[in-house]
């Protein structure tokens, strides 16, 4: 008889393995050939792609852990320890119900009208009480889930809002090219997948070491030895099988992340429409692959994990009732064996369920690899892009240096010094952060009280100065001497409107707290709004509280004024006009100008206006071709310009 045990675990073992690796090989096969039509820039680095359920996976989502369950005494390990109680609750509820039940159905089969009554209404004194324990467990899991979105979430936006961090990420770094997609979509996963998968995990063990010590009392040891022998064979192979599950889950995100970005660019940029047609050919193409070996999977976990798991089962709770000469069962009348047999196989049968829910969690923990490995990218990146260092791939750079030579320039290698009223370039490379060289040897100095207007054809690099002048683009060498970030102030031509109240559009990105804290009254707001000649917009709205869509309200010369009006607000240093008096009529951008020498604001100024020339003392010209010159402004410049 125990030869009969071996031979059936042998065959039903054995036999779907042939099928599934066979379908394994095709899929994988099918898997590399989509994979190697992605974009190079997508899988360079093998290390980004890697996501299995080993030592790296489990010290990824421990770091993780440690972000959403920040200490031991929080809200988080209230509701894991609710969670918990209500799951060995709820074991227990199993156990009572399994006897409950056997004795119902015993008493209907003995004809036992009065033992029918008695366990028919203990159940149903019991039912309010298993309707909590199971709310309860739903209310705990719902609750953590959300919870550990949140702290996930916030420690994430913290990094990403950071200073520059959030442009950074997606002009200077090429690492991820989907951040809104991690943020949410992803985040939101994986804090599901992992409340599941501890859930799904919890909830089996514990029905096992219950089970175990009921079934060894009853049936004896050997039964639910050979049902945890099965759960680890079982266990290794589909984990072997399913390795492929993470890195198919990371690349599916990823297409996911990329399709949406390429199609909200479609609005604006309808140049992208054939990129975004060739990323839906390589999503759908791998989505098709994905459903396929789940497919293959599904096959092979019903087979192991559910049906050989209760055939295995059967068998183990057969050999008391069909060995003869057991002495357990000697002398046991049919309706004795009949409920020993209802309560021992339930029993089992609930065990090899726990076990085969083990068993298909690994599928949902490979899954959780994938969404891991891309949460840890995105942490590693935040805390890398924080501490100013960045990748990226130095196409131009890299052409011009030839094959296994370095970068001409090193990202980041120029100093940043903050010093009050001085802006100085010394020898410093104008660069774009993809390694284009638009200015080799930039020097030149400005004090405060000094303007200076910057001019030069499209392209030439005069945003380019003032994004390494903000901060947004790297140095690649020299130094640069500049006041502190909050003492620059960048005016645009198509300048933003908020979100909000008169007040807002004037004091942005302050609050009213801010202002209060400044000390600035509504009748300065008041002055700085007559000062560009917009002071009846106050008048007509009756209020500064008034909310409006400021950016149809405004018209365009509005908007300009009105950010010139936020100028004066802050009141920095140095302002950097790009273009931001072009629908402003002559006469008020004089006043304007004039006004921000009275205030002590420098001046950078671009704009191809004539009028401008008297308000600025100094010009920095580009041609484009990688040349410059800066020079005073003299009457025969003026003429020459004009």
């Amino acid at each position: 008889f125990p030869l009969l045990y071996i031979y059936v675990f042998i065959i039903v073992c054995c036999w779907p393995c042939g099928i599934i690796l066979i379908s394994h090989v095709l899929m994988w096969k099918m898997t590399i050939k989509t994979l190697n039509q992605v974009h190079v820039s997508f899988h360079k680095d093998g290390k980004k792609d890697r996501a299995a359920v080993d030592m790296v996976f489990f010290n990824r989502i421990l770091r993780i852990l440690r972000i959403m369950v920040p200490r031991f005494f929080c809200l988080e390990t209230g509701y894991l320890l609710l969670i918990a109680t209500m799951l060995v609750a709820r074991t227990y509820c199993d156990v009572w119900m399994i006897q409950n039940g056997t004795m119902i159905e015993s008493a209907i089969i003995g004809r036992s009208t009065k033992d029918f009554k008695i366990s028919l209404l203990n159940f149903i004194k019991f039912m309010p009480l298993i309707a909590l324990v199971n709310n309860f467990l739903k209310l705990g899991l719902n609750e953590l889930k959300l919870r550990f979105r949140e702290r996930l979430t916030k420690n994430l936006y913290d990094q990403y809002l950071q200073g520059y961090t959030y442009y950074k990420m997606g002009n200077l770094d090429n690492r991820i090219a989907n951040a809104d997609q991690l943020l949410t979509q992803d985040v939101e996963k994986f804090c599901n997948s992992v409340v599941d998968l501890y859930s799904n995990l919890s909830k089996p063990l514990l029905d096992i070491g219950l089970y175990i010590f009921k079934l060894t009392s009853a049936i004896g040891a050997q039964g639910p030895a050979i049902m945890m022998a099965y759960l680890l064979i079982s266990g290794l192979f589909l984990t072997r099988l399913r390795r492929p599950i993470g890195r198919m889950t990371v690349t599916e995100q990823r297409y996911e992340g990329e399709y949406r970005y390429v199609n909200s660019r479609l609005i604006t940029n309808r140049y992208t429409l054939k990129l975004c047609r060739t990323f839906v050919f390589l999503q759908v193409d791998h989505l098709h692959n994905f459903i396929f070996f789940r497919f293959s999977m599904g096959f092979v976990d019903s087979i192991i994990a559910k049906y050989i798991a209760t055939v295995v089962g059967y068998l183990v709770v057969s050999r008391p009732f069909l060995n003869l000469s057991d002495p357990r069962h000697l002398h046991s009348t049919h309706s004795e064996l009949l409920e020993d047999y209802y309560q021992s196989g339930r029993m089992l049968l609930r065990m090899s369920q726990a076990l085969g829910r083990i068993v298909l969690a690994g599928r949902e923990m490979s899954r959780l690899s994938g969404f891991t490995a891309r949460i840890t990218e995105l942490i590693k990146v935040l805390k890398e892009l924080n501490a100013g260092k960045y990748e990226r791939t130095m196409v131009s750079q890299q052409e011009k240096a030839g094959a296994g030579e370095k970068p001409l320039l090193v990202p980041g290698s120029g100093q940043i010094i903050n010093r009050d009223n001085l802006i100085k370039f010394d020898h410093t490379p104008l660069a774009t952060p993809n390694g284009d060289i638009l200015i080799r040897d930039l020097t030149f100095e400005v004090s405060s009280g000094t303007n200076v207007l910057v001019c030069g054809p499209n392209g030439c690099g005069k945003s380019s100065l003032f994004r390494v002048l903000g901060e947004l683009w790297p140095l690649f060498g020299g130094s640069l001497t500049k006041p502190e970030r909050g003492k620059l102030f960048y005016v645009p031509q198509r300048p933003y409107m908020t979100l909000g109240t008169l007040r807002d559009q004037v004091i942005y990105p302050d609050t009213y707290e801010d202002q209060r804290r400044r000390g600035i009254s509504d009748l300065v707001l008041k002055e700085y709004l007559d000062n560009v000649q917009l002071g009846h917009i106050l008048e007509r709205e009756g209020s500064w509280d008034t909310v409006q869509d400021w950016m149809d309200v405004l018209s365009g010369g509005e908007k300009q004024r009105m950010a010139m009006a936020r100028l004066f607000y802050h009141k920095p240093q140095f302002a950097i006009l790009d273009e931001c008096t072009s629908a402003v009529s002559v006469d008020v951008e004089d006043y304007i100008y004039s006004h921000c020498r009275t205030v002590g604001i420098s001046l950078f100024t671009v704009s191809h206006r004539k009028s401008l020339w008297k308000h600025h003392e100094y010009y920095l010209h580009m041609d484009g071709r990688g040349n410059y010159e800066f020079k005073p402004i003299t009457e025969e410049t003026i003429q020459f310009g004009s």
